[in-house]
């Protein structure tokens, strides 16, 4: 009985340090879920973006304090914009190589940092996004009508841009290597936490789907580490008719351009 009540004791003292060692992280992670989220590179005021298609730096106003630095590149004889919301790091540099892949079809392209990131300022929060996509929209509005107009999300940006679509009309949705939600992605590498409660950027793409009218396309890598093809194909549920998913097996988070696949599908979407 002694021995018994030993091995109680030390079951009792392991227990209350796992719950202990689980609340902690649980802590540690809502903390630094930005950082973990967020990969920004800052560029200071006076950067000079430098590209080889022709482009216009452009700086959105938000307020008296919050300016977003965009671009637009240009194509030769535009027939519509397409909105590019781009992924989770860095900043603009990094995707102005995908540009052509939409000015070659006679689409300028608008892209903007988010805050934080880039040249851009402001604190960068879920609602803040949405309130910057909405900007972007209006100054493609002044260029072109709802139906010239495509929404283009790629990874992070694909929560933004199918939010941006369920709210405002537009040509077409396209969503590259997107999430079901974030918490969804989250799940996969600790699924032990409750992420509804942890979460601060929570970008439900689930939620708008349902809400958007405008065909939508999705193109997903079959071996994406980042976001789970799984993740991604959960938003199948959501289509309605005419909406499509393009599998591009053995593809990546980053590399689906690398694909002629990927390509013959989109120029097919883009002159639709």
């Amino acid at each position: 009985m002694p021995q018994l009540t030993t091995i109680l004791k030390n079951l009792k003292t392991i227990a209350i340090w796992a719950i202990a060692v689980y609340l902690a992280a649980g802590i540690a992670l809502y903390f630094v879920q930005d950082r973990l989220l967020f990969h920004p590179e800052v560029l200071p005021a006076n950067y000079q973006y430098k590209f080889d298609v022709p482009f216009q730096e452009i700086l959105i106003p938000v307020n008296k304090k919050v300016k977003l630095s965009a671009v637009l590149f240009k194509a030769e004889r535009p027939r519509g914009m397409v909105l590019y919301f781009h992924g989770n790091s860095a900043n603009i540099n990094r995707y102005a190589k995908y540009m052509p892949n939409f000015t070659r079809n006679g689409y300028d392209v608008l892209i903007m940092d988010y805050r934080e990131f880039g040249k851009s300022t402001g604190r960068l929060t879920e609602e803040a996004m949405y309130e910057d996509a909405l900007l972007m929209y209006k100054v493609a509005r002044t260029r072109f009508a709802p139906h010239q107009i495509v929404i283009y999300g790629k990874s992070l940006g694909t929560g933004i841009a199918s939010q941006l679509a369920s709210v405002r009309d537009c040509r077409r949705l396209i969503l590259e290597t997107p999430y079901y939600n974030i918490g969804d992605v989250a799940s996969e590498a600790a699924p032990i936490y409750p992420y509804s409660l942890l979460l601060k950027f929570k970008l439900p793409t689930n939620e708008y789907l349902p809400k958007v009218s405008a065909p939508v396309a999705i193109f997903h890598g079959t071996e994406d580490e980042t976001v789970p093809y799984a993740s991604g194909i959960k938003l199948k549920a959501h289509f309605k008719p005419g909406d499509t998913l393009f599998t591009i097996k053995d593809g990546e988070h980053n590399n689906l351009s690398d694909y002629p696949f990927f390509h013959q599908k989109l120029d097919s979407l883009l002159q639709l």
